[in-house]
C-alpha cells in the first residue's frame, strides 16, 4: 500500500507567481525509508507540507494511505502522518519533557490513562525515558529534537516526515536523530521520509531521491545515486566522505565497487591488497 501519493501535483505560494512545484508524481510505500535530497529552494519542504495537508495543491491529488486528501480527511492525515521540523525550540509547547510528548494526545482527546501509555511509548522508542521529568530548555540540541519526535510519536502516526530535522543540529546530534529514525522504521515499521541537504544522512534509507526546481530529477538506492558524482554536482550535492574515497580509489584503478558502509569498503579494499 501506498502511504503517500503526489498525482501530478501543483503548487505556488501567490497568485502570479512561479510553481514552486509543478505536476509532480511521487509516492512512498508503506515502511519504507526514503531520504529527499536537493539544495535550498528545491521543494523539499514544500513536498513535507504537502503530505501533511498543512499545505493544499492548486491541482492534481495528494494521498495518504489511499485517502485523498481535503478538508474532511485533514484531521486523520494529520494523525496518519507526523511532521518534524528543523528547530526544536519552535516545536516545544511544554515546560517538562513528559508534558511536552503528552500535548498531542491530549489534544485528540485520547483518555488519560492512553496519554500515560503513548508517553511510554514514544519516549522509549527515541531514548528518552530517563529524562521524562526533566526540563526541556536544558536539554542538548539532539535530546530536544528526539523530544520533537517523540510528540509526534505519541500520536502513533504510520508515517513521520522528518523536514531538515537535523539542520540545527552538531554531527553528533544528527548521528543520534538518523539512528532514531532509522530503528523506528526497521523496528516499529513506520514509514520514514528524511528530508535533507545532507548526503550522509541518506546511507541508510531504502531510496533516495533528489530534487531540483521542483521536480524529481535522479531517484534509486543511495549507492545508485552517490555514484552519479558528476550529475549530483550539477544540482549544488556534495557526495559524503566515504563516496568520494571509493570514486578516488576507482580512479587510481583499485576494482572496488559503489559502497556507503565503512565495513563493506575495508573488505573490498582488503581483497585488492
Amino acid at each position: 500500500m501506498k502511504a503517500i501519493e503526489f498525482e501530478n501535483v501543483s503548487f505556488r505560494y501567490e497568485d502570479e507567481s512561479p510553481f514552486v512545484i509543478e505536476k509532480l508524481n511521487f509516492s512512498v510505500e508503506e515502511g519504507e525509508f526514503v531520504a529527499i535530497l536537493g539544495h535550498n529552494g528545491s521543494g523539499k519542504s514544500t513536498l513535507a507540507r504537502l503530505a501533511n495537508g498543512l499545505l493544499i495543491p492548486d491541482a492534481g491529488a495528494v494521498r495518504v494511505f489511499g485517502v485523498t486528501l481535503s478538508d474532511k480527511t485533514l484531521f486523520d492525515a494529520r494523525r496518519n502522518v507526523g511532521v518534524v521540523f528543523q528547530n526544536p525550540d519552535n516545536q516545544t509547547v511544554a515546560t517538562i519533557v513528559e508534558d511536552d510528548v503528552a500535548f498531542g494526545a491530549e489534544n485528540v482527546g485520547l483518555p488519560r490513562e492512553e496519554i500515560g501509555k503513548r508517553i511510554d511509548f514514544a519516549l522509549h522508542a527515541v531514548g528518552m525515558e530517563n529524562f521524562r521529568g526533566a526540563t526541556v530548555a536544558r536539554l542538548s540540541g539532539g535530546q530536544k529534537q528526539r523530544v520533537a519526535i517523540a510528540g509526534v510519536l505519541a500520536l502513533k502516526p504510520r508515517a513521520v516526515i522528518l523536514d531538515e530535522s537535523t539542520a540545527m543540529l552538531d554531527p553528533r546530534g544528527r548521528r543520534e536523530i538518523v539512528d532514531v529514525v532509522t530503528r523506528l522504521n526497521k523496528e516499529e515499521g513506520i514509514t520514514v521520509v528524511l528530508i535533507t541537504h545532507f548526503m550522509e544522512e541518506a546511507m541508510l534509507a531504502d531510496r533516495a531521491v533528489v530534487m531540483n526546481r521542483g521536480e524529481i530529477v535522479m531517484q534509486g538506492k543511495p549507492e545508485e545515486i552517490f555514484g552519479r558524482q558528476e550529475e549530483l554536482i550539477t544540482y549544488n550535492l556534495a557526495l559524503p566522505r566515504i563516496g568520494v574515497i571509493c570514486n578516488r580509489l576507482k580512479e587510481a584503478g583499485m576494482p572496488i565497487g559503489n559502497t556507503l558502509d565503512a565495513d563493506a569498503l575495508a573488505e573490498e579494499i582488503a581483497k585488492c591488497v
